[in-house]
Order: C-alpha cells, then sequence, then structure tokens
C-alpha cells in the first residue's frame, strides 16, 4: 500500500511539475510574434486622409477608443473624445475579465515607435510584450495591407492629443494565461487590383471585422458553423440586442437584398438626422456602428455587397431585440 501511495505521489508530482513548467513557458516565451519592426511612416496628408478613412468608416478603430454616446441610436462617437480609450468591457458583457480600450491619442502613444504601434495593430502584442484580449479585432487586421495600417498609424499620430488615464486591463484565471498563447503573426492581403470588385469586397469585409459581432459567441468561442449568421448577443442600455444574418439566405439573411438597398441601408446613416435619433428608455438600441460603417463610399459598399452575395447562406432566424434585462 506504501508502495503505490509512493507511486501516486511521484506522479501527481510530476503532472504538477510538467502544469508548472508549462504555465511558465506560457507567461514567459509566450505571445511570439517577433519583434515590433522597424519603420518609420510617411504621414503625408494622402496616407492621413486614408487612414482617416480606414480608422472611422472601415475597421471602424474609432468605436471602441473614443467615448460613445449612448443615448442615440447606434451610440454615436462623441467627437471630443476621439481616440481618448477607456471603454469598458467586462464580465456583464460576457468577457472573462475586465478590458480596457486604449488611448490612441499622440497623449497615450507618444512614447511607442511607429513599429510598436504596428504590431499592436495587426498581432495583439503591446509595446512590452503582453498580449491585448481580442475584444480588438487584431486577428483583422492582421490581414490589411502594410501600406494600410501605415495610413491607419499616420491619422492616429494626428489626432488632438486627450490627456486621458486609461485603466490597467486585467484577465480572470485562467485567461490571464491562455491570453499569451492567442496572439498570432499577422498575414497581410495584397491590395485588391484596380477594378476587381469581389477581391476589394472580401478585403474590406476581411479587415471591418464583420465575422465577430455577426457570428454566435459563447464560452469564449465563435460557432463557426453559424459563422456571420447573426445571434451574438450584445447588451445595451435598455435590453439585449443580437447580431444580424448577414448571409444572403433570402429568409432569414439578407439575400432578398438588392445592391441599391444595401448601399441605401449604410448611406442614411451620413444623414445627421438619422445618425443622431434619441433613443428613449426601452426602445431598440444597437452596438452596430452604423455612423461610422454608414461613412464607406457608394463604391466600398458596393464591392462589400458583391462578396458577402458569394457567402454560403445559412438559415438561421434571430430576435433582434429584447427589451430590459
Amino acid at each position: 500500500m506504501k508502495k503505490l501511495l509512493k507511486i501516486l505521489g511521484i506522479i501527481l508530482c510530476s503532472i504538477l511539475l510538467i502544469i508548472i513548467v508549462i504555465t511558465a513557458y506560457v507567461k514567459t516565451a509566450l505571445p511570439d510574434v517577433g519583434p515590433a519592426p522597424e519603420l518609420t511612416v510617411d504621414k503625408s496628408p494622402v496616407n492621413v486622409e486614408r487612414g482617416r478613412y480606414l480608422a472611422n468608416s472601415v475597421m471602424s478603430c474609432m468605436d471602441c477608443h473614443s467615448t460613445r454616446d449612448v443615448t442615440k441610436y447606434s451610440m454615436p462617437m462623441v467627437l471630443s473624445a476621439r481616440g481618448q480609450g477607456g471603454e469598458r468591457f467586462d464580465q456583464t458583457m460576457g468577457f472573462p475579465g475586465v478590458f480596457y480600450s486604449a488611448n490612441i491619442t499622440p497623449s497615450g502613444i507618444s512614447g511607442w515607435t511607429d513599429g510598436e504601434i504596428y504590431r499592436a495593430i495587426t498581432t495583439g502584442v503591446r509595446r512590452n510584450g503582453k498580449p491585448i484580449f481580442p475584444v480588438m479585432p487584431y486577428h483583422a487586421y492582421g490581414f490589411a495591407n502594410p501600406e494600410d495600417v501605415k495610413s491607419v498609424i499616420a491619422y492616429i499620430r494626428s489626432l488632438q492629443p486627450i490627456a486621458n488615464v486609461v485603466p490597467e486591463s486585467a484577465a480572470d484565471f485562467p485567461m490571464n494565461i491562455i491570453l499569451n498563447t492567442v496572439p498570432k503573426k499577422a498575414e497581410p492581403m495584397p491590395l485588391p487590383a484596380l477594378g476587381d470588385s469581389l477581391a476589394k469586397g472580401r478585403y474590406l469585409f476581411t479587415i471591418a471585422a464583420c465575422h465577430d459581432c455577426h457570428t454566435p459567441f459563447e464560452k469564449g468561442k465563435f460557432d463557426e458553423t453559424l459563422a456571420l449568421a447573426g445571434g451574438r448577443v450584445f447588451p445595451t442600455p435598455g435590453g439585449m440586442v443580437t447580431s444580424a444574418n448577414i448571409t444572403p439566405d433570402k429568409e432569414t439573411g439578407i439575400g432578398s437584398w438588392t445592391r441599391e438597398f444595401f448601399i441605401q441601408h449604410f448611406a442614411m446613416y451620413r444623414d445627421s438626422t438619422t445618425a443622431h435619433r434619441v433613443v428613449n428608455p426601452g426602445e431598440l438600441q444597437t452596438m452596430m456602428p452604423w455612423t461610422l460603417y454608414g461613412n464607406m463610399t457608394d463604391s466600398d459598399l458596393a464591392n462589400m455587397y458583391a462578396y458577402i452575395r458569394t457567402i454560403q447562406p445559412i438559415k438561421h432566424s434571430v430576435t433582434k431585440w429584447k427589451a430590459g434585462r
């Protein structure tokens, strides 16, 4: 009996030692995406303007890195708080910890090199080598062409500095360990050839991270069997909103939408009357940043529509809105 207990003790100690070694490796050796590249971005007016368009209307960086006005439909960005960070994502929203968006105005990133910002955007690794929780869709941004990423950097370097100190993010156990395994090296896509509508639409759709909000997400995982078929639930002031099915299924998705209707469905939010409509308690609210995506050009929206038409249709009906909590 004593011999058996001794063997069991050795086995348990061995297992414990293996766990300690693996944990130490994950915490100290990962994430391993390589050093920040050495680069200096061209801050020409053309690049700043391209970055402005991407950061505001396609990649929607400003949506999370600014303060949102929750009293208005789609919770539009408060312009005076553009880039100041501080948006909180916590357990009440289904996240395994408390995470804050960073201050990306020059006041918040003045000590960062352009290469460090590039690595953070495309791989999810901070200046200090620590991982960013993927509420920031860096896995999607990692597909962005390097020239577009550099333009985004040029743009955020041009923002009005705002001295806003953002609290440190903290992941719950065991996410505080698992998180180190999430960042990965970027896989940039080439810029689509001029006139290739389908390739342009696929590129824009990818770096806009449409997948993340329009795919069910539970217990830290996306349900890829329903990719883009809607069903991810978001708490909002006054209720719960569920993302729409954006596959081209004609009954439950957007398969019956014409290209013109698709474009207009976004473009209507370019009108300040529509974009800044006040939402009363209990009325439909949404996390979808219509006021940002709505400012995409008609041409880019048409390209995205062309790509969406090629996605596999999935029949999946969702209930868009439930008042109360």
